[in-house]
């Protein structure tokens, strides 16, 4: 039988580097996607063949829809197959009240997390759908306390768009299960990764942990072992579920 295939956007950093490593590592053939850091891609790519499996990086603008679309195709001729999503590519920007945030930057913020993350969502549906020649499949939605919390003078509109991933995982996991698609979301909390470098505080991790029952930040491999045993066989009766790895936050 044939190696299955995980695609996990916005793979070279992170959270998506660390699940794209230990997919790997369960023996997943591989694509993962970056948007700048070739370098970084290129390394991650080295140390999962490294687990024998086969893996590509494939540089990719995720709010392009042709440049998804050309991906996928790119992935069924390689593979001739797609097992797993992993809709992690996302952007944060610097923090901001809500009144001051632009409207470029709030659309911008929308279709990277949002748009991007949907069309993927739809054409890993059309690949993986029972009724459409697929082996069925599972696809995790990388969301966020933010969701749930708000942002509140920092990103809400990171906050919303993570809402948004969470709706579009109850809504799907319905939607597809019937199709062999499990649907499921991991929202990560405080952890420590590149992206608050990003909002303008690298060290938020560390002015925020008191108030973290666990009293520290969580790290990126922590969120990458709930995402691959999500699209495991371990989880095969788990379907929109929003896990929560935030240390009790």
């Amino acid at each position: 039988m044939a190696k299955k295939v995980v695609l996990v956007t916005g793979g070279s950093r992170g959270i998506g580097a660390e699940t794209a490593l230990l997919a790997a590592e369960k023996g997943w053939n591989l694509v993962i996607t970056y948007n700048s850091k070739k370098t970084e891609a290129d390394l991650i790519i080295k140390k999962a063949q490294s687990f024998g499996i086969r893996a590509l990086a494939v540089k990719l603008d995720v709010s392009n829809e042709q440049e998804v679309d050309e991906l996928f195709k790119y992935i069924d001729k390689e593979f001739g197959r797609l097992d797993a999503l992993i809709n992690n590519a996302g952007i944060i920007k610097p923090i901001s009240s809500f009144v001051d945030m632009p409207v470029a930057r709030i659309r911008d913020v929308f279709n990277v997390n949002v748009v991007g993350s949907f069309v993927c969502a739809q054409e890993a549906v059309k690949r993986m759908a029972l009724s459409r020649g697929g082996f069925g499949g599972a696809i995790v939605n990388v969301s966020s306390t933010a969701a749930r919390i708000g942002g509140p003078n920092e990103f809400i509109d990171y906050a919303a768009t993570k809402g948004a991933i969470d709706t579009l995982t109850l809504g799907l996991s319905k939607e597809v299960a019937v199709d062999g698609i499990r649907v499921n979301g991991v929202r990560p909390g405080m952890i420590t990764t590149e992206m608050h470098a990003a909002a303008g505080d690298e060290n938020r991790p560390d002015k925020f942990k008191s108030a973290i029952p666990m009293r520290r930040a969580g790290e990126a491999f922590e969120v990458a072992s709930a995402i691959v045993w999500l699209i495991s066989e371990e989880a095969s009766y788990v379907n929109g579920a929003l896990l929560d790895v935030a240390g009790g936050r």
